[in-house]
């Protein structure tokens, strides 16, 4: 598509993640990016306030951001917010400038993968189950039994792999040594001013800051330079009716909390609980 103006040049596209990382949360930002290279935005200002998600919906996101600087110089500028932990961590490493604030809660570099055991409640209310499976751990983190030692070592492999493609991937991002990235992914959150000292961040200051680093970095007057919102239209009932606690993740989308922890339940997270 051809666009008839290009007065999207002379503007920075910004985009915000807030929430759950899920696969709303890529499919809309995947748009998003898809919006900047048509439309042609020399810079990328992109807000995180997000305390993780799922593993491969981040990974993709990450791909695609560093696709967008790579393959279409498009000058990226981070910016974490109140939260940016885990999955929002992972993310925000595939922009080549991150700036924080210092007050952001941020690191928690680590996988989890939790299941729920309610075999005593069942046996309590008479209730069992009769399954029928094709290998020793197609179950594998069934409900209604506990976890074998040969399914512990099984999943255990599988979080330490993830573990270390998470590592990896912060340590390139960064341009830190692996070793070095281990010695403080252990799970543990940290401010963004801990955040500078370890070499995660290269600036502290605010969105506005971030948003004159990324007119800068694109040639432009910082003092003149707009920001275009990408953003998905809410629906028009939402307009009016208030909603129920919910979890906001992608941009402009909402997902129900406990819909989030069934959606992802027995899958690797990237998720900072507090």
């Amino acid at each position: 598509m051809i666009w008839p103006f290009n007065k999207n040049k002379k503007q920075i596209a910004r985009i915000e993640i807030t929430g759950a990382i899920a696969s709303e949360t890529r499919k809309q930002v995947l748009k998003a990016f898809k919006t900047i290279e048509e439309k042609k935005f020399p810079a990328l200002l992109l807000r995180i306030d997000s305390p993780g998600g799922t593993v491969a919906d981040s990974h993709e996101i990450f791909t695609a951001l560093q696709r967008l600087q790579s393959d279409k110089d498009v000058k990226v500028v981070a910016s974490f917010g109140n939260i940016s932990a885990s999955g929002g961590v992972y993310i925000g490493v595939g922009a080549k400038h991150i700036v924080s604030n210092p007050g952001t809660i941020t690191g928690s570099i680590g996988v989890i993968l939790r299941g729920n055991n309610l075999e005593r409640l069942l046996d309590k209310v008479g209730v069992s189950f009769k399954t029928i499976k094709s290998g020793p751990y197609k179950d594998i983190l069934a409900f209604d039994r506990q976890t074998t030692k040969e399914e512990e070592d099984i999943l255990q492999q599988l979080i330490d792999v993830s573990y270390s493609q998470f590592v990896g991937t912060v340590a390139k991002g960064r341009g830190l040594d692996e070793d070095v990235v281990r010695s403080f992914a252990d799970g543990r959150v940290f401010t963004g001013e801990q955040a500078l000292e370890l070499g995660l961040v290269d600036r502290l200051g605010t969105e506005e800051d971030a948003r004159r680093w990324a007119a800068e970095l694109a040639g432009l007057d910082p003092d003149k330079t707009e920001c275009f919102n990408i953003e998905e239209p809410k629906p028009f009932i939402n307009r009016f009716i208030p909603g129920r606690s919910q979890t906001k993740t992608g941009i402009g989308m909402t997902i129900d909390s406990l819909q989030f922890d069934l959606a992802t339940n027995g899958l690797p997270l990237w998720l900072y609980r507090p």
